[in-house]
């Protein structure tokens, strides 16, 4: 399997009045196609600014991000758009769905940009929702949904325009404990079903022992030591 993610030496930082925050220092790592790697850390480890960048929603500072074989920094506005659109699909700890349209069609959404014909992305969000075990609730929006629904929402969305990658923003945040496991064995099986690459952003060693393979930051560094603690529990 190739690599579908490439990070050499990333380093992010922002500028907070006089001072420079670091928030990436150096980090290297591969993504090869078809793992699931969670990236854990603590709050402050510079996990959500790696997400960031990613996802193609931010520019490193320095280094090389390389993704299906494209250095991002060198692509346009414009390119940027149509790999987040096309290759990559977001899972958001806070769903992000649209309160006042159906499962169905916040479903529809990443189609509609895709220029897919209504009957088409009709049937492929249909499919997609079924997949995930919501075919009896297509026409409930998210307020008539309890917070797994809306996540099996989210992941059907995510899956729906068939991305090279999937990236999963602590999907587990705002479920109990056996919702979160239901949607954990979910995301397990999509992975193993649809060899889908997955990367998994999270704070908590039971959910990053979930993954195949664990990347732990720490003060904006891939922390060994880290890794070495949450395998031992896995």
């Amino acid at each position: 399997m190739e690599n579908i993610i490439s990070v050499k030496n990333l380093v992010k930082t922002f500028q907070i009045g006089d001072q420079e925050l670091r928030a990436l220092n150096g980090v290297s790592f591969d993504v090869r196609e078809g793992e699931f790697t969670a990236i854990m850390g603590p709050s402050g480890s510079g996990k959500s600014t790696m997400l960031n960048l990613l996802g193609c929603l931010d520019q490193p500072t320095s280094g090389s991000y390389r993704f299906d074989n494209e250095e991002v920094k060198e692509l346009n506005s414009g390119q940027l758009v149509k790999i987040r659109r096309h290759k990559i699909g977001f899972i958001f700890q806070d769903f992000n769905l649209l309160p006042r349209l159906s499962a169905l069609k916040n479903v529809e959404l990443p189609l509609i940009y895709q220029g897919y014909r209504p009957k088409a992305r009709q049937s492929k969000a249909r499919e997609m929702l079924n997949a995930v075990g919501l075919e009896r609730r297509i026409d409930h929006k998210p307020t008539q949904l309890s917070g797994g629904e809306k996540q099996r929402v989210a992941i059907a969305r995510a899956l729906v325009s068939e991305p090279r990658i999937i990236l999963a923003d602590e999907p587990t945040g705002n479920l109990d404990s056996k919702t979160g496991e239901e949607i954990l064995k979910l995301l397990t099986q999509i992975h193993k079903e649809r060899k889908v690459t997955i990367v998994m952003i999270t704070h908590d060693s039971h959910i990053a022992k979930s993954a195949e393979r664990i990347i732990y930051l720490k003060d904006g560094k891939i922390h060994e030591k880290g890794i070495l603690e949450v395998l031992h529990l896995k």
